[in-house]
């Protein structure tokens, strides 16, 4: 995974350290022999996180469902 920032938005360097902090956390727990290994073990960890892990601040459920549901209510008139 790869953030982009232009260097000008100090909230854009918080979230790429929050997501580098709950990588090395709590996911990466041991260390990958190779590249590919590790970006396996990334993948996994954003599947993990977005997809199975409930979160408190979303009323313990996953971000994908929140996401899901946000986008599947009826659009304003239908």
């Amino acid at each position: 995974m790869q953030f982009n920032t232009d260097g000008y938005d100090c909230y854009q360097n918080a979230l790429a350290e929050r997501v580098n902090g709950i990588l090395k956390n709590e996911f990466l727990l041991n260390k990958p022999k190779d590249l590919a290994e590790a970006r396996k073990m990334v993948k996994q960890s954003i599947h993990i996180y977005n997809g199975l892990r409930p979160h408190q601040s979303l009323k313990y459920k996953t971000p994908d469902a929140v996401h899901q549901a946000f986008f599947n209510q009826p659009k304003i008139g239908e």
